[in-house]
């Protein structure tokens, strides 16, 4: 699966442009690379997310199509 619609199925971001476009921006790293759009991510993967607020760290544990909202979480852990 492509890291923007992984971002957007988990709801750690609401839209899958917004995802692209912090990608395009070089916000988005994954295994620590800087990650494109269409980068592909499995299970297992690292991926670093800067906000302006500061960088989200989490673990993909799984790749799914489609997740409810309350199982969205259950997608990534979030590292310290």
């Amino acid at each position: 699966m492509r890291i923007d619609k992984f971002l957007k199925v988990s709801r750690i971001l609401k839209r899958r442009t917004v995802a692209q476009e912090a990608a395009a921006a070089g916000k988005i790293f994954l295994n620590g690379r800087e990650a494109k759009p269409a980068s592909r991510v499995k299970a297992g993967d690292v991926v670093e997310l800067a906000f302006s607020s500061g960088v989200l760290r989490f673990r993909i544990l799984d790749v799914k199509e489609t997740v409810k909202k309350e199982d969205a979480a259950s997608l990534y852990e979030v590292l310290p």
